[in-house]
C-alpha cells in the first residue's frame, strides 16, 4: 500500500531552520508530483510548496525565499528546507503525492516556532 512518512519536525526558535523529509513507498515515485502543505489550528490546510515530477517548483508567497523543496528520486524522498522560521509557520506539515486522480497524504509532522 502507499505510505508517505514525514519526519524532521520539532520545536525551533524564531529565525531557526528545520529540514522536513518525506519518505514514499508503494508508488512509482519518479512520476508523481510531490508537495508540502500545512495546517494550523482552526485553519484550512494550505499549500506550502510543490515540485513536479520534472522538477518544477512552486511556493506560497508567505514562504518564498525562505523555504526550498527538493526531491531525490533515487531515495523516493522529498525534502523541505525551512529557514528564517517565524511563529506564523507553526503548523502540522503534510506531505502529498499526486498524479492525475490519485492523491495520497502522510500523517503529518508538527513544526512549532516559539521562543
Amino acid at each position: 500500500q502507499v505510505q508517505l512518512v514525514e519526519s524532521g519536525g520539532g520545536l525551533v526558535q524564531p529565525g531557526g531552520s528545520l529540514t522536513l523529509s518525506c519518505a514514499a513507498s508503494g508508488i512509482n515515485f519518479s512520476i508523481y508530483n510531490m508537495g508540502w502543505y500545512r495546517q494550523a489550528p482552526g485553519t484550512e490546510r494550505e499549500l506550502v510548496a510543490t515540485i513536479t515530477f520534472l522538477g518544477g517548483t512552486n511556493y506560497a508567497d508567505s514562504v518564498k525565499g525562505r523555504f526550498t523543496i527538493s526531491r531525490d528520486n533515487a531515495k523516493n524522498s522529498v525534502n523541505l528546507q525551512t529557514n528564517s522560521l517565524k511563529p506564523e509557520d507553526t503548523a502540522v506539515y503534510y506531505c502529498n503525492a499526486n498524479r492525475f486522480r490519485f492523491s495520497y497524504w502522510g500523517q503529518g509532522t508538527q513544526v512549532t516556532v516559539s521562543s
